[in-house]
C-alpha cells in the first residue's frame, strides 16, 4: 500500500510539474528565426512510410559543464510530438494551424537540465487517414531548433537517434456503434511487449536505434523560397493546462470487487488469471483528460477502456445519473500488458468521458491494476469572473456553464470535445464573447479571429469551421466571424491587431453583396446556409424562395454590415463604413417591405409568408428592420406564440439580445427553463440541442454566464474597449446579487439589493472608467472606484 500511495503522490507532483508555469515560454525569439532559414533540420525515420501511420520516438543526448540560466529551444512535428527532457514531460504540440501558419513551440527547459549527461525524447505520430479532421499534415517529420549558439547542440539532424514503434496500432471508430458524425480521430492500442519501455530517460538503451535522416532545414513563414511545405510560425496561445484527476464513483463491477480506495489511488485491484472482468467507473461529470493507467504483471491479457458522455438504453440517454438497464457505447483504447512492472498506459490523445469502462481479460498470470486515474488537459482558462444571487439553481447553471466552456476550449476553440473538436465561427462567437466576459483572456480570441482569417477562399468566404483539412462552408458563419471582431473591439479595443483583418472582412461582406437580388434581399447561396438546428428547418437551413430571398439570411448579412461599418469608421475607410451602414439600411427596409405581416404582427421568413419563425422577427428587432416602437409588442408575440420556430440553444443567444433590446430583460431568467430542465436531467455540460441529442458538451448552449452578468448583473460596455460602461440590471424575481467581471483596465463589481421597487446598488469601477447606472427609467452617473446607490 505504501508503495502505491508513493506512486500516487509522484503522479501528483508530476501534473502539477506540466502546468504551464513551469516551462517559461520565451518572451521573446531570436528574430532570425523569424526571417532566416534555420540550422536545425526536419528530421524522419529511416526508410518509414511518409504520409501513412506511424509512431515515431527520437532521442538526443548532449553534455553541459554547467547548467545554464536560459536554455530555449523552438519545437514542432507533423501530426504531433511530445517533448521529454531527462524523463519529465514537457510540451505536446504543435498548436493547431495549417501548412501556411504551422506552429512552434517556443520553451526555456533550463530548469530540467543537470550538470553531465542531458537527454531530449520526443514521440511524434503520424494519424495519416484516420487524423482528426482538425489536424492537417504534410508529411511525418520532427524539428528542433536551439534559440541561440549555446543551444545549437541540440538542433535536428543526423545526430539524433530514432525507432519506430511496433507496439501501436490505430482504432477505427465503430461506425456500427457511433453512427453520429464523429472526426476527433482514432483510439489507440498499445502492446506492451512491443514497447521500448523506458526510451525517454537519459540512461535508456538507444545503441541500436539509427541516425535520423533530414528531410529539409526549417524555414519560417517569412522566408523566400520556403524550404519546405511547413511555414513556420510562433505559437500564440499558451500551453495547455495539465492537472490531476481521479475517477469518483463505482457503477458496476461484474468479475471484480473494486474498493474506492482503489479509485482514490491507495490501493491496487488485482484480476486473477483466466478472469474476465468489467468496471463501469462514473467521474460524476464530464472532463477531457489524458487517462493514465497504470498496471503491473498480466502478461497476455487484455485491457479495454472505453470512453462515453453518457449511458444509452434503446439509443437514449435519460437522465445522465441513472444507470441500471444502460449500457456503454463510445470509441476505445486497447492495452496489452507484457507482464512487466509498473507499466503506464497513457494515449497520445486526450480522450472525453464522464463514463469510463475497463475490460480486462486475463490468461495465465494475473494482472494488478496499480492505479487509473486522468490528467485533465484544456485551454488554461481562469476564472476571473463571479456570480452570486438568492437563487441557488443559478449558481448550478454557472458552474455547468463555465465547465462546457473550458472543455471546448482547447489549442482551439472546439463545438464539441467528443465528437468533432472543431473551431465554428457560429459557435466561436459565443464562445469567444464567454472568454471575454469570464476570464478576460482574449489569446484564444485573437487566435480564432486569426484562423478564420487564414481559412478564406478566393470567393472571399471563411470556411465554417478551420484548422480543417476537408473544407467546408457556411456562409452565414463568415458573417459571425466579422461579429466576432466587432465584439474583441467593443470589449477590448485591439484596433491594431483587428485593422489588418478588414480587407478580409471586405472580401467576405463583397460575396454576400453580389448576391443580392432585385427585391434587396438575398438571393440563392451556395453551400450550407446553416441558421439553427430546430425541427422546422432542414439539415437547419431556413426556408426560401426559389430564387432565395430568406429574410433570416439578408437580416443576418445586414448585422454583419453594420458591425463591419463601425469598424471602418473606427480604423478603417470613412468610404466603407458610409456604404455598408446604407446597404444595412437598404436590407432591413427591404425585409420590413416584403416579409412583414401586420395580421400576425410578425416577420415570416420569406416574402410568400407561409412560415414564421421567431429567428426572423428576433434579427429584425436587432437589426431595425421592424420599427422601434413596434419591437416590445413584437418580441412578446415571439415568446408566447408557439406555432412558430422555436429557437435551439444556440439561436436563444440572439433571442436574449432582442428581448433586453425590447426591453423586456426582466423575463430573462424565466427564459432559462431549458436550461433547468438540462440540470435535471443530470447534465453537467450544456447540449448541443433538446433531447435527443447527440453531443452532451456543446459551448454555444454556454451563453447564460454571459448572460448572468452582461444582462442580469447588467454590465455592458457603452464604448469601444470597455472605455464606458452601461450597467442596466434585469434582476426578474432576484432580490439579492453580487457580480465580478474582468475589465481590460481592472475589476468592475457590483452588489444589488432591491426591496419592491427599491434598488440599493454597490459599484466599483476601474479607476480611468466612467459610464452610467439605469434603473427603472432613471440613471445615475458612475465614476472610477466605489459608489452606492439608492432608486
Amino acid at each position: 500500500m505504501r508503495r502505491i500511495h508513493l506512486l500516487h503522490m509522484l503522479f501528483l507532483l508530476t501534473c502539477l510539474a506540466l502546468l504551464p508555469a513551469s516551462i517559461s515560454r520565451s518572451q521573446g525569439i531570436n528574430p532570425d528565426l523569424l526571417h532566416e532559414r534555420w540550422k536545425a533540420q526536419w528530421i524522419r525515420t529511416p526508410e518509414a512510410p511518409r504520409r501513412e501511420f506511424g509512431v515515431y520516438y527520437f532521442r538526443k543526448t548532449f553534455v553541459l559543464d554547467t547548467v545554464p540560466s536560459r536554455f530555449v529551444i523552438h519545437v514542432s512535428a507533423d501530426n504531433r510530438y511530445e517533448l521529454f527532457v531527462n524523463g519529465t514531460r514537457v510540451a505536446a504540440g504543435p498548436a493547431r494551424g495549417d501548412l501556411d501558419h504551422w506552429r512552434f513551440e517556443t520553451l526555456d527547459i533550463a530548469r530540467e537540465l543537470r550538470t553531465g549527461k542531458n537527454l531530449l525524447a520526443a514521440v511524434v505520430w503520424n494519424f495519416a487517414e484516420l487524423a482528426p479532421m482538425a489536424q492537417m499534415t504534410n508529411e511525418t517529420g520532427f524539428i528542433l531548433q536551439g534559440d541561440s549558439g549555446a543551444e545549437q547542440i541540440v538542433n535536428t539532424g543526423e545526430s539524433w537517434k530514432t525507432l519506430p514503434s511496433t507496439a501501436h496500432k490505430m482504432i477505427p471508430l465503430d461506425r456500427k456503434k457511433i453512427s453520429d458524425y464523429s472526426v476527433v480521430g482514432p483510439g489507440e492500442e498499445v502492446d506492451g511487449a512491443q514497447y521500448p519501455w523506458g526510451w525517454e530517460k537519459p540512461d535508456f538503451d538507444d545503441s541500436a536505434w539509427k541516425p535520423a535522416e533530414p528531410l529539409s532545414v526549417g524555414g519560417p513563414r517569412a522566408i523566400q523560397d520556403s524550404p519546405s511545405r511547413w511555414m513556420l510560425v510562433p505559437r500564440n496561445i499558451p500551453l495547455m493546462e495539465a492537472s490531476p484527476l481521479r475517477l469518483v464513483r463505482v457503477v458496476r463491477t461484474p468479475g471484480a470487487e473494486v474498493a474506492q480506495s482503489f479509485l482514490e489511488g491507495r490501493t491496487p485491484l488485482t484480476i486473477p488469471s483466466d478472469t474476465r472482468a468489467s468496471i463501469l467507473l462514473d467521474q460524476t461529470y464530464l472532463t477531457t483528460a489524458y487517462p493514465e493507467l497504470l498496471v503491473s504483471r498480466g502478461r497476455g491479457s487484455e485491457i479495454t477502456l472505453t470512453y462515453a458522455e453518457a449511458l444509452f438504453k434503446d439509443h437514449e440517454k435519460g437522465n445522465r445519473n441513472e444507470a441500471a438497464g444502460k449500457k456503454m457505447i463510445g470509441y476505445q483504447d486497447r492495452f496489452l500488458p507484457d507482464g512487466g512492472e509498473h507499466r503506464l498506459f497513457r494515449p497520445l490523445w486526450w480522450r472525453t468521458y464522464r463514463f469510463l469502462e475497463i475490460d480486462v481479460e486475463t490468461h495465465s498470470d494475473p494482472l494488478v491494476l496499480e492505479d487509473l486515474r486522468g490528467e485533465f488537459t484544456a485551454y488554461p482558462l481562469e476564472m476571473r469572473a463571479r456570480f452570486e444571487s438568492d437563487d441557488p439553481e443559478l449558481a448550478k447553471i454557472w458552474e455547468v456553464g463555465w465547465r462546457t466552456a473550458r472543455l471546448c476550449a482547447h489549442e482551439t476553440y472546439m463545438d464539441c470535445p467528443y465528437y468533432e473538436q472543431l473551431q465554428y465561427g457560429g459557435d466561436t462567437r459565443i464562445q469567444a464573447l464567454i472568454s471575454l466576459y469570464m476570464t478576460g483572456d482574449d489569446r484564444l480570441v485573437k487566435n480564432a479571429v486569426e484562423s478564420l482569417d487564414e481559412s478564406r477562399t478566393p470567393e472571399g468566404l471563411t470556411q465554417s469551421r478551420y484548422p480543417s483539412w476537408l473544407p467546408q462552408y457556411i456562409p452565414p458563419f463568415s458573417l459571425f466571424w466579422i461579429g466576432m471582431m466587432h465584439d474583441l473591439w467593443w470589449y477590448r479595443g485591439e484596433q491594431n491587431f483587428l485593422r489588418g483583418y478588414l480587407p478580409g472582412a471586405r472580401g467576405a461582406l463583397g460575396w454576400f453583396e453580389a448576391r443580392l437580388n432585385p427585391s434587396g434581399l438575398l438571393g440563392r447561396l451556395s453551400w450550407w446556409d446553416f441558421v439553427d438546428w430546430t425541427n422546422d428547418f432542414a439539415d437547419g437551413v431556413p426556408p426560401q424562395e426559389p430564387d432565395g430571398q430568406s429574410a433570416i439570411l439578408s437580416l443576418q448579412f445586414a448585422a454583419a454590415l453594420r458591425d463591419a461599418a463601425d469598424l471602418e469608421l473606427a480604423f478603417g475607410s470613412k468610404e466603407h463604413a458610409a456604404h455598408d451602414r446604407a446597404l444595412a439600411a437598404k436590407i432591413a427596409a427591404a425585409v420590413y417591405t416584403h416579409c412583414w405581416d401586420p395580421s400576425r404582427n410578425l416577420l415570416a421568413d420569406t416574402p410568400a409568408k407561409k412560415h414564421f419563425s421567431q429567428h426572423a422577427s428576433i434579427l429584425a428587432v436587432l437589426e431595425d428592420a421592424i420599427p422601434p416602437a413596434q419591437q416590445a409588442a413584437v418580441m412578446k408575440t415571439v415568446l408566447s406564440d408557439r406555432s412558430l420556430t422555436q429557437c435551439s440553444y444556440y439561436f436563444r443567444f440572439y433571442l436574449f439580445r432582442a428581448m433586453k433590446k425590447a426591453g423586456l430583460g426582466d423575463q430573462y431568467l424565466a427564459q432559462l427553463g431549458p436550461w433547468r430542465a438540462m440540470l435535471a436531467l443530470g447534465l453537467t455540460t450544456w447540449a448541443e440541442t433538446p433531447e435527443p441529442t447527440r453531443s452532451d458538451c456543446h459551448a454555444w448552449s454556454a451563453h447564460p454566464n454571459f448572460d448572468l452578468l452582461a444582462t442580469v448583473a447588467g454590465i455592458q460596455p457603452a464604448a469601444p474597449a470597455f472605455a464606458q460602461v452601461a450597467i442596466r440590471p434585469h434582476l426578474g424575481s432576484l432580490r439579492h446579487l453580487k457580480a465580478t467581471l474582468p475589465h481590460p483596465q481592472g475589476i468592475i463589481t457590483v452588489a444589488y439589493v432591491r426591496e419592491g421597487d427599491a434598488l440599493a446598488a454597490d459599484v466599483s469601477l476601474p479607476e480611468k472608467v466612467s459610464g452610467w447606472f439605469y434603473w427603472d427609467g432613471k440613471k445615475a452617473p458612475l465614476h472610477g472606484g466605489a459608489q452606492h446607490l439608492k432608486f
